[in-house]
């Protein structure tokens, strides 16, 4: 089995989710993230927002009157379904997706390139950017979830940051669980968290680290490499 579907198993299950992203190499889930690729996380959205349409002027204004909310296209389009739940004081930069029956709490933070699949939460005072929440998923509380993956149900603990670059701005590498190094060629990777996992309050973890299914990470730890 390919790495992307040890860490994500659901996404061989749960085929009838139309807003998913496509990962063109499974061996490597990281490089949805490259920016210059076509297939770029960025790119996948704003391909989708266009299929799907985006929001009008019009819509927009009435969306920000509304919930008294920021939604910023200067880089790209915005598409907000419309069961979902969104809070007061957010900004909303493009290209971002969110999809439906997702909750988007009080004062959250949705830098581009955010992909919020269905029913996932982004908390008070979190922030994504350049990342994708699969369906269930939910950064509620106080979070930092920089380009990073966080699989089908997985939860943050409150305080939970997902750190995405390195002191030293080298590039940086991942560690499989046979201790095996991969340069990315990548700048900026946070964290790739796989299906039902359950990280404790306050925890760090530092770029590059994955996560296999169904770990239950303690609280106030900082974190690193791949954990099975």
């Amino acid at each position: 089995m390919t790495l992307l579907f040890e860490l994500f198993p659901n996404l061989l299950t749960e085929k009838n989710i139309i807003d998913l992203p496509k990962w063109m190499d499974k061996k490597k889930p990281w490089e949805i993230f490259q920016k210059n690729s076509e297939d770029s996380l960025i790119s996948q959205i704003t391909n989708l927002i266009i299929e799907m349409g985006e929001l009008t002027p019009k819509q927009l204004k009435n969306i920000e009157v509304e919930y008294d909310i920021k939604i910023d296209v200067t880089n790209g389009p915005v598409y907000i379904h419309p069961e979902a739940k969104i809070g007061q004081y957010i900004t909303i930069e493009g290209p971002s997706y969110v999809g439906k029956n997702v909750e988007i709490r009080h004062s959250a933070y949705l830098r581009k390139g955010s992909w919020l699949c269905e029913n996932s939460v982004v908390g008070h005072a979190s922030e994504i950017k350049n990342s994708i929440l699969l369906p269930h998923s939910k950064a509620p509380h106080f979070n930092y979830v920089g380009d990073s993956i966080l699989g089908f149900g997985v939860n943050l603990g409150a305080g939970t940051k997902l750190s995405n670059v390195r002191n030293d701005r080298q590039s940086i590498k991942i560690t499989l669980d046979n201790n095996l190094k991969i340069d990315t060629d990548l700048k900026k990777l946070g964290t790739l968290i796989g299906d039902f996992t359950e990280i404790g309050c306050n925890v760090v973890s530092n770029p590059g680290t994955l996560i296999m299914p169904n770990q239950s990470v303690n609280p106030n730890l900082s974190i690193k490499g791949c954990i099975f």
